[in-house]
C-alpha cells in the first residue's frame, strides 16, 4: 500500500508542512509514503498510489497552477483513480488568506477523479485538511501527522 504526498511549494512552507504529513503516514506499518513535488509526479506515482495527500499554498484563493497541472494532465486516467482515498493540506502568507478555499478547489478535484475524500481527524482540526500561515508550527505540525496517518489507516482498512 502506498500514498503519494504531492505539493507545489514555491517558499518552502508547503513542502514544510508535507513533510510533516509524511511523518504520519510513515508511523503506519505496511504503507509507504512518496513525497514529491508537484512537477515531479509521474503518471506511475499517481496510478500505483492508494491515496493522495496534496497541498499547495494559496493563489487567488485556490491551488497553484503547478499543483493543479497535475489533475489536468491524468484527467484520462479518472477510471483508476476511484474509490482512492483523497485529502488536502495548505498554507498561506496570511491568517484569512484563502486556505479553506484552497483545500476546497484540491477536494473538488478529487471528488472529479472519483476518490474517497478525508478531513482532519476530530482530534485534530476535524475540519477540511491541514492548513497554516507560513512554516507549521509544532501544533500544525502534530495535527499534520494526524492526517497522514488517519489516510494510511483507512488505506488498510479498505484494501485488507
Amino acid at each position: 500500500m502506498k500514498v503519494l504526498i504531492m505539493y507545489y511549494s514555491r517558499s518552502g512552507n508547503t513542502k514544510k508542512l508535507a513533510e510533516e504529513i509524511a511523518k504520519g503516514v510513515k508511523g503506519i506499518e505496511g504503507v509507504d509514503c512518496i513525497l514529491k513535488s508537484a512537477p515531479e509526479v509521474t503518471k506511475e506515482d499517481f496510478t500505483t498510489a492508494d491515496g493522495i495527500i496534496a497541498g499547495s499554498p494559496v493563489y487567488f484563493g485556490t491551488m497553484a497552477a503547478e499543483l493543479k497541472a497535475v489533475f489536468d494532465k491524468f484527467v484520462g486516467l479518472r477510471g483508476e483513480m476511484e474509490n482512492k482515498v483523497g485529502a488536502a493540506f495548505a498554507t498561506s502568507g496570511d491568517a484569512s488568506g484563502g486556505k479553506e478555499t484552497t483545500i476546497m478547489s484540491i477536494i473538488q478535484a478529487m471528488l472529479i477523479y472519483g476518490m474517497i475524500i478525508v478531513g482532519d481527524p476530530l482530534d485534530a482540526t476535524g475540519h477540511y485538511g491541514t492548513s497554516c500561515v507560513g512554516a507549521p508550527d509544532s501544533k500544525t505540525a502534530i495535527n499534520a501527522a494526524k492526517l497522514g496517518k488517519r489516510v494510511a489507516l483507512l488505506i488498510k482498512k479498505l484494501r485488507s
